[in-house]
């Protein structure tokens, strides 16, 4: 495979980025679950393309979304880096769940009284069969939606507290989505699909694909800018997929089976480029369903019937 993932220069921050604008498919085997686009105005994290949105998605600006973002982001040196130089800053937890319960219609449960933490810097795996609840847990992490009970902070902001609106930006800022699908624009050139990433960032389609470039060399993909979907071998789609998840540095990267479409060459690499994205600094949770892929990462969460049942951080197994 042509390319190999090596690390380059890594642009600044830019709020507003889309993640995107896909989401991950229902698990069918969770019962209950609704389907995608019923919480909030898009879980998508894509602002409206209405005239009331500007580019900068100054609609959404708040003292808890402003340019330095709140004092529980000041650990970070930048979205998903990991702390700041100074090591005796307290460590925000980049995702911390509380006591999660979310039901559905007809009292359907899909998380039982979950508690997670991720701090800056972790790779770990969330492994489950289906219908265990790992997709909604992916959700709910991902703030696509709510929990019935129970505390969800993200990044150091509280969801609960938290408009729809503003919501979408934070997750747009701040989450970046890597899909099983790949959802690439057919037809579209790589450097423009990872840049459609940045549609929302308020900076000229120049910088957006100048910064699209640089996540693609990031990715091992400098010689495939201008390749389109059909022209690229399944692991190049997904680590294009990769680096539009990417190319606004999030404080989150969530990956929903990165591999669950690829042969096992092609999975491999990915895996290496997720090790490798980590090592770098990057905050990485992977949901599978796949046991050899969750034995190689540093952490382990195991969610069955919507409770979390080990978690190899912690120490924690529960028969």
């Amino acid at each position: 495979m042509t390319g190999t993932p090596h690390p380059v220069h890594r642009p600044g921050r830019h709020r507003g980025q889309d993640p995107g604008g896909r989401v991950p498919a229902q698990d069918p085997a969770e019962p209950g679950a609704p389907p995608l686009g019923t919480t909030g105005p898009d879980p998508t994290g894509t602002p409206a393309r209405g005239a009331h949105e500007s580019p900068a998605l100054a609609a959404y600006e708040s003292p808890a979304l402003a340019a330095n973002e709140s004092p529980a982001l000041a650990a970070y040196e930048g979205p998903g880096r990991g702390p700041a130089q100074d090591t005796h800053a307290p460590r925000t937890p980049v995702v911390e769940l509380r006591d999660v319960v979310k039901e559905y219609a007809g009292g359907v449960g899909a998380l039982d009284a979950v508690d997670l933490t991720v701090g800056p810097g972790e790779l770990v795996g969330i492994v489950g069969p289906s219908g265990s609840g790992k997709s909604t847990l992916l959700h709910i992490v991902g703030t696509l939606d709510r929990p019935t009970t129970g505390t969800v902070a993200v990044a150091g902001h509280d969801i609960a507290a938290l408009t729809d609106r503003k919501l979408s930006a934070l997750r747009a800022r701040h989450i970046g989505f890597v899909f099983q699908a790949f959802n690439l624009a057919p037809g579209v050139a790589a450097v423009d699909n990872v840049a459609e990433g940045l549609l929302y960032s308020g900076l000229p389609r120049a910088r957006r694909r100048a910064l699209a470039a640089d996540a693609l060399a990031r990715v091992g993909l400098a010689d495939r800018t201008r390749h389109r979907p059909h022209e690229l071998s399944g692991g190049q789609q997904q680590r294009v997929a990769i680096a539009r998840a990417l190319a606004s540095d999030p404080v989150l990267l969530l990956a929903d089976e990165p591999t669950g479409a690829l042969d096992t060459a092609s999975g491999e690499v990915v895996m290496e480029l997720l090790h490798t994205l980590n090592q770098e600094g990057a905050t990485i949770a992977v949901i599978t369903h796949d046991t050899e892929i969750a034995q190689r990462l540093p952490r382990r969460v195991r969610i069955r019937d919507g409770r979390v049942v080990a978690d190899s951080a912690r120490g924690k197994v529960v028969v």
